[in-house]
């Protein structure tokens, strides 16, 4: 009853508006205010409402991007959506064992490790870590603007990208990971994890992104 009737609230209703708050919802369905929580709480994990300040409002369509070889930046301009990012950390590591191997680098040898949080129309959407050799793609320091496409910046530099392997898993973030997303570790996240080769089969880049599960979904074409 409660849900059915917050369903045809939220229809009449346009993006940004605000929700009306708990008590009156109550008294509207005549439930206890911990029933209309709830339900408020499902439709915030699903996307369709959102918090803003100390209020409540209607959400923006989540973005739907789609499963290929191509950034973030233009899946995102597909449709629609005015792509960002913020720059969190740029530093060297040394790779350990899984990361040289994924690599196919020595243990020890340099990565470059770009760390960024993903913007929607100015609203965060995701943390995205991506590891290069720094031996290969030294020259992306003086050249690359990390608030742009990498891999735009990637194949300027001459690299095709061939094939990927993605594997997507539910996680939650970190209490850090959560206050880059502006969100709380209670919010169900998606976890990508990619490797991406060249055209020659050689490792381009190994990525881990973790995104909001309220603001984006994935999809594919299967044939």
């Amino acid at each position: 009853m409660v849900r059915t009737g917050l369903d045809r609230i939220l229809a009449a209703l346009h993006e940004g508006d605000a929700v009306p708050p708990e008590r009156e919802l109550a008294l509207r369905f005549g439930v206890a205010r911990e029933t209309v929580r709830q339900a408020l709480h499902e439709l915030l994990v699903e996307g369709r409402i959102e918090r803003r300040g100390r209020g409540t409002v209607v959400a923006a369509p989540k973005l739907v991007q789609p499963l290929s070889l191509r950034s973030y930046t233009e899946g995102a301009a597909e449709r629609g959506r005015v792509p960002g990012r913020l720059l969190v950390d740029w530093t060297d590591i040394e790779a350990d064992a899984e990361l040289a191997a994924a690599l196919a680098i020595r243990p020890g040898a340099t990565v470059m490790r770009l760390e960024r949080v993903l913007l929607a129309d100015g609203r965060r959407i995701g943390l995205e870590s991506t590891y290069l050799a720094a031996k290969r793609f030294r020259s992306l320091r003086s050249t690359f603007d990390p608030t742009t496409s990498l891999y735009a910046a990637i194949r300027a530099a001459g690299v095709v990208f061939g094939t990927a392997t993605e594997r997507i898993e539910t996680a939650l973030a970190s209490p850090r990971e959560a206050e880059l997303l502006d969100t709380t570790t209670a919010m169900p996240m998606l976890l990508l994890n990619r490797r991406s080769l060249d055209t020659d089969g050689v490792p381009i880049e190994t990525v881990r992104a973790l995104y909001r599960g309220d603001r984006i979904a994935f999809e594919t074409t299967l044939s």
